[in-house]
Order: structure tokens, then sequence, then C-alpha cells
């Protein structure tokens, strides 16, 4: 459904269609009315339209964005079996143990960051994170295992990343319910 434009829509619109320039000039638009039976632009309106406009200057595009400088976290190495075997036979000791039986998810992530933090900065190699097989003997918990099912997530985080080289299950030291972690040197 259309309609007829008023007179002054008439005449705002033929000012538009005067100010405009294609970008591509292939095809000659039709104008809508003529000039002699479009009434008279406004002094003001006359003055704007005729006012030189300012050359917009094109912004340059960078061939590719720069990113931020963001730190690179070392990668973590899986543990060999020939590692493992060795501190399972006590070839290798184990310098610190830390057992998160009874605390939160949350208590647990903040304790195991400052406890490998610690580790760290007593330049501990080898650490045991007990977390516990989970559940309370009913196979239907729902929170069956939080922790042993939460804390590999964790250690592979970034802000894990810079503290663990590694990390396994401890075979010899509780099983699945226990990991070898292997501590990043500080640097």
């Amino acid at each position: 459904m259309s309609r007829k434009l008023t007179e002054e829509e008439q005449r705002v619109w033929t000012a538009v269609l005067r100010s405009v320039r294609p970008l591509e000039p292939k095809k000659p638009l039709p104008r809508t009315a003529s000039p002699a039976s479009v009434a008279p632009l406004p002094a003001e309106t006359r003055a704007a339209a005729a006012r030189p406009r300012p050359a917009t200057p094109r912004a340059s595009v960078p061939a590719r964005p720069e990113k931020p400088a963001v730190p690179q976290v070392p990668a973590l190495a899986p543990l060999s079996r020939r590692e493992t075997k060795k501190v399972v036979r006590g070839v290798i000791e184990i310098d610190a143990r830390l057992d998160l039986h009874g605390f939160t998810q949350a208590e647990a992530h903040a304790v195991l960051h400052r406890f490998l933090a610690q580790a760290q900065a007593r330049d501990a190699r080898w650490v045991l994170v007990i977390t516990g097989k989970g559940g309370d003997g009913d196979p239907f918990a729902r929170s069956r295992g939080v922790l042993r099912r939460q804390v590999p997530h964790w250690l592979s985080l970034p802000e894990f990343r810079a503290l663990v080289t590694g990390f396994d299950a401890a075979t010899g030291h509780g099983g699945t319910g226990a990991l070898y972690v292997r501590i990043r040197r500080r640097r």
C-alpha cells in the first residue's frame, strides 16, 4: 500500500537525491519529480545543500589486526611411563603431599594453587595430590568423585601450567584417587 508524498516530503526527498553521489554510477537514477513541478527550497535548506562537505579521509585498514601480547604459557608434557615407575618404586622421592579430602571445589582450587606455588618456591620437583576416589559408598551419589574429576582439569588450566609440567595417576599411592605432579622449575 503506497501513499503519495506531501509537498514538504517531496522537497526534502528531492534535496536528498541531489546531494547523494552513487558509489559506482552505472545507471542514472530515475527522477521522481521534474524540477519545474517542485517548489523552491527554503533559503536555509539551499545554503546547507550548497555548503561544501569536508572529504572524509579513508581509514587505512591494517593487513593484520595486532593481538595484545599474551604471555605464552608452557604446554603440559605427559609423564613418561619410566618416570611414573621410578616414582612408584621410590627411586624418585615425593617432595610434598596434599590431601584434598573434605574440601569444597572452591576451597580445593585455592589450596591446590597455593600448595603448588609454595612447592615451586621451595624447588620441589615431585608432589602427590590426593583427591580421593569420591562417594561415600553410595553408587548413585551425584557428586561422586568431584575433585577426582576436577583436579586434572585444573592442572591443565594456564594458571596451573606455569607451576606444573605434567601429572599422572598415582598408581602406587592411591591409584585413581591421587595424582603424581611434576613441578615446573622457577625461571
